[in-house]
């Protein structure tokens, strides 16, 4: 019953999260790897934190201070920069969420190593504190972390900056958090107070930005490819764009970069109407030649080369989003 407390805020926390994402951005099966990651990352922080400790001769509460919030949070932040770095995360939101489970199972683990080594002495108070303090704190420092990292790389295509922006602001926080600057009690309840603010804020953000995003792109992306299959396109202003590129590229080039820019907008349509329909609640189609044709898009692009996708900038952004978004279907 006691060590219950110490399990099941953080665990009701992120199914809250998890509910609450309308877009149904994060996948079931990857918040379940970052919960497996996190009790990894709480097993190598150990030996690490001992490794540390020995080689600096240093006491508990030094470790606690100062080498732990370091070591824990680089250890639990990499999973997180896989995730980015493979396109598996689009936005504030599903960061924040894969965040906060790497931070749920790195809580659950340490908890579970506390009440096996302290028996009778791991009481109620100590149970609730945990439970509502620390492990949130683990969980709210690695959202953060991933919330930077996902916003860093949107506005400035760095994923290094946003993450060493993002770390520093983790390390921080969970230091300070050690320090126990104010009673525990305290800490704890401004924790459980502060934190679901900041999620709903970014479920704001995150929110109008999507819709908006879909809205203003899907539109566009739609007329755009009505006027390819008419045979419309040369009478607007990308068809024009493309018109003026021949005297740059080959005819051979330019016809795999109007290829490329053709099926580079059905995939996008496709993929923002499965988003569109998650929100509503209905099931996303899913079409068989899906995988040939974004097979063929990777092949295009190959063959268009650096020069040609650089060409195509104004009309197709080839950004972490984009990329983000072609991974969905």
């Amino acid at each position: 019953m006691i060590i219950g407390f110490g399990f099941f805020p953080v665990i009701i926390f992120l199914l809250c999260l998890f509910l609450l994402d309308s877009f149904k951005l994060v996948s079931p099966r990857w918040l379940i790897i970052c919960i497996i990651w996190g009790i990894i990352a709480a097993a190598l922080s150990y030996y690490g934190n001992n490794a540390a400790a020995d080689l600096g001769n240093l006491g508990f509460e030094d470790v606690t201070k100062y080498v732990a919030p370091v070591v824990e949070e680089l250890i639990k932040g990499i999973f997180i920069i896989i995730l980015v770095a493979r396109r598996r995360v689009g936005f504030m939101i599903d960061a924040a969420i894969y965040g906060f489970a790497v931070g749920t199972g790195f809580a659950l683990a340490e908890n579970t190593w506390y009440y096996m080594h302290l028996g009778h002495d791991f009481h109620v108070v100590l149970a609730i504190v945990r439970g509502f303090g620390t492990a949130i704190m683990h969980g709210g420092t690695v959202a953060i972390f991933a919330i930077v990292l996902i916003e860093g790389v949107h506005r400035s295509n760095r994923i290094v900056l946003g993450g060493v922006i993002g770390m520093l602001i983790a390390i921080i926080l969970h230091s300070a958090f050690n320090h126990f600057i104010f009673d525990p009690f305290i800490q704890t309840l401004l924790i459980i107070t502060l934190l679901p603010l900041v999620f709903y804020l970014v479920f704001i953000y995150t929110t109008r930005h999507l819709q908006n995003w879909l809205e203003v792109e899907f539109n566009n992306e739609i007329d755009m490819l009505r006027m390819i299959r008419k045979g419309q396109f040369r009478q607007s202003k990308a068809g024009g764009y493309l018109a003026t590129l021949k005297e740059h590229f080959p005819g051979e080039t330019l016809m795999d970069m109007y290829c490329f820019f053709s099926l580079y907008l059905e995939l996008s349509i496709k993929a923002k109407r499965n988003l569109l329909l998650k929100e509503s609640g209905l099931p996303v189609i899913t079409e068989p030649d899906i995988k040939d044709k974004l097979l063929e898009l990777r092949l295009l692009r190959k063959q268009i080369g650096k020069a040609g996708e650089m060409a195509l900038l104004p009309l197709v952004r080839m950004s972490h989003r984009e990329l983000w978004e072609l991974n969905q279907l």
